[in-house]
C-alpha cells in the first residue's frame, strides 16, 4: 500500500492515476482561491445550499440518460444537471432572500433541505430503474475515482484549471468587493456582477468537484483551505495563496492515498487531508496557533511578575509569590535568601521610576493610555515618542525625579 502510495505521489502508478491526481490537486487549487472569497464574503453557507442542490440534478440527468441509451453514467450530461439544479437552488436563495423578510441563513436551509430531500427521492427511483450503473450514482455523494475514465479525469483536470485562472485574473475585482462595495462601485466595478461572477465560479466548482469529492464534502474543500490560511497571514493576497496551496495539497494527497488500496473513498481522504493542513495551523502558527497563544500567555504572565517583583523590591515590600521570586532569582535580581542584589537595586529603581511615568501619563492622557496595550510591561521610550517621554520627565514631581 506504501509503495501504491508513493508511485501516485510520484506520478508513476499510470496514466489514470496521474491525470486523477493531477485534476485533485487544481480542484483542490481552484475551491481553495475561489472559497477564500466565499469565506471573506461571509456567505461560507451558501457553498453548503449549491452543493447540496446539485443532487436532484445528476439524479434526474441520471435518469433521463437512463432512459434514453440504457446507461445513464455519461459525466458531461450528470454535470450539465447538477449544474442546472444548484443554478435553480442559488436562484432559490437569492430570490427568497432579497424578495422576502427572511435572511439568507433561513433561505438557505429551505432550499437545501428541499432540494436534498427531492434527491433522495429521486435516488430511490434510481434504484428501481432496470438499467446499468444504479449503484454508481451513490459514489456521487462522497466522491470515487477508482472507476474514473481517462477522459473523465481530463475534463475535470481541465475545468478546475479554467476557473483556477479565472479567479486568478479577477481576484483584485473580487477582493474590492469582499471588502467594500460601495468603493468598487466608484471605481466602476458592478459588484452585483461580480458577486454572482463569484458565486458561478463556485458553482463550477461545486459541479466538477462531484466525481473527486462528492456532493457532501465538496463545501469542506472550499471552506477548510481559506480558514487554514488564516491562521498563516492577515494579508487577503497571501491568504488567497496559501488557501489554493492547502487546497493542492489536500487534493494531490488524498488522491493519491485513495489510489493507493482498492475501496477507498476519494472525498473523505481529501477533506482529512485538509483538516490535518488545518490542525498544523490551528496548533502551530506561529501567530494565532494554540502553541504560540500558550507560550505568549506563559511569557506575558513572567512578565507581570518580573515587573509587580521589581516594584515590590523598590518599595522594600515582602514578596512571598513562588512564581515572582522564580522570576527574580531568574534574572539574577535576589538572592536564593531573598535580598536584592546590585543589578536588582538598579531595575527595581528603573521600574519604579518607569511607573511613576506612566502614572502621569494616565492621569494626563487617560484616553489615549486607554488604548495601548501593556502599559507598564513594555519600556516607555518603546511605547511613547521621545518628545512625550522628555514632557513627562519634566512635569515629574521633584522626588520622584531625584529617585531616578
Amino acid at each position: 500500500m506504501i509503495d501504491s502510495f508513493w508511485q501516485a505521489l510520484t506520478f508513476t502508478a499510470g496514466y489514470n492515476t496521474t491525470l486523477v491526481t493531477l485534476g485533485s490537486a487544481m480542484l483542490g487549487a481552484s475551491a481553495g482561491m475561489i472559497g477564500s472569497f466565499i469565506v471573506l464574503r461571509k456567505r461560507s453557507l451558501v457553498s453548503d445550499a449549491v452543493s447540496h442542490a446539485t443532487l436532484p440534478g445528476l439524479v434526474l440527468a441520471f435518469i433521463i440518460l437512463a432512459l434514453l441509451t440504457g446507461d445513464g453514467r455519461w459525466l458531461p450530461g450528470l454535470l450539465i444537471g447538477a449544474a442546472a439544479s444548484a443554478a435553480i437552488g442559488l436562484w432559490g436563495v437569492q430570490a427568497i432572500s432579497s424578495r422576502t423578510r427572511l435572511g439568507e441563513d433561513a433561505a438557505i436551509g429551505a432550499v437545501l433541505s428541499t432540494l436534498f430531500g427531492l434527491g433522495v427521492v429521486l435516488i430511490t427511483v434510481v434504484q428501481a430503474l432496470n438499467v446499468k450503473g444504479q449503484s454508481g450514482i451513490d459514489s456521487y455523494l462522497v466522491g470515487a475515482t477508482a472507476g474514473m475514465l481517462a477522459s473523465e479525469a481530463q475534463l475535470i483536470g481541465i475545468s478546475a484549471l479554467v476557473v483556477l485562472i479565472v479567479v486568478f485574473m479577477f481576484r483584485r475585482q473580487f477582493l474590492l468587493v469582499c471588502f467594500d462595495r460601495q468603493y468598487a462601485y466608484t471605481r466602476g466595478i458592478n459588484a452585483d456582477h461580480i458577486d454572482m461572477m463569484m458565486l458561478l465560479l463556485l458553482l463550477t466548482v461545486t459541479v466538477i468537484g462531484l466525481k473527486v469529492t462528492g456532493l457532501i464534502l465538496i463545501v469542506a474543500l472550499t471552506i477548510i483551505p481559506p480558514v487554514t490560511g488564516r491562521f498563516w497571514t492577515d494579508r487577503p493576497s497571501r491568504l488567497i495563496a496559501i488557501a489554493a496551496l492547502c487546497g493542492a495539497l489536500s487534493g494531490y494527497i488524498g488522491a493519491a492515498a485513495s489510489s493507493s488500496a482498492s475501496g477507498l473513498p476519494t472525498g473523505p481522504l481529501i477533506v482529512l487531508t485538509a483538516f490535518l493542513l488545518f490542525s498544523i495551523g490551528l496548533l502551530f502558527s506561529p501567530r494565532r496557533g494554540m502553541v504560540a497563544m500558550l507560550l505568549a500567555q506563559h511569557r506575558f504572565r513572567r512578565r507581570v511578575h518580573l515587573r509587580q517583583g521589581l516594584l515590590s523590591l523598590a518599595r522594600d515590600e515582602a514578596i512571598y509569590d513562588d512564581l515572582t521570586l522564580k522570576v527574580l532569582r531568574r534574572h539574577g535580581y535576589i538572592r536564593r535568601d531573598g535580598v536584592a542584589t546590585p543589578p536588582g537595586r538598579v531595575a527595581a529603581r528603573d521600574a519604579e521610576h518607569e511607573e511613576h511615568l506612566w502614572s502621569l501619563y494616565r492621569q494626563l492622557y487617560p484616553d489615549e493610555a486607554a488604548q495601548l496595550d501593556h502599559q507598564g510591561l513594555d519600556p516607555i521610550e518603546e511605547s511613547l515618542p521621545p518628545d512625550m517621554v522628555s514632557s513627562l520627565e519634566n512635569r515629574l514631581p521633584s522626588p520622584a525625579r531625584s529617585a531616578r
